[in-house]
């Protein structure tokens, strides 16, 4: 599967739980939208994940990736220490300069 780089750099650090690897792939004012929460600009991004890999250990395997106009789309199977795992979760993302600016999950 073809990846651009910040996919395959999320996709990596995610796997390896490495938090200010994972805050690094988006911009300074990237949203994100998990579990009913909104989580503003990069420190915010990284505690949440922090947090999240902390309780979850949450391992993606890619799936399916396209980009339209307006969003990129990641379908991953997502699996960890949560109930139901393995899940498919959609990555909606919204990638600008290189850098993640706005990733929603839904599943």
């Amino acid at each position: 599967m073809d990846l651009p780089k910040i996919v395959s750099d999320l996709i990596k650090t995610q796997n390896s739980f490495d938090s200010v690897a994972y805050a690094d792939c988006f911009s300074e004012t990237a949203v994100v939208f998990d579990e009913g929460k909104t989580h503003n600009g990069k420190k915010e991004i990284e505690r949440w994940i922090a947090d999240s890999n902390e309780r979850y250990k949450a391992i993606i395997k890619p799936l399916s990736f396209e980009e339209n106009d307006t969003e990129s789309i990641l379908k991953a199977e997502t699996s960890g220490n949560f109930e139901g795992s393995p899940i498919v979760l959609t990555y909606h993302m919204k990638i600008a300069d290189e850098l993640i600016q706005s990733l929603k999950f839904t599943g």
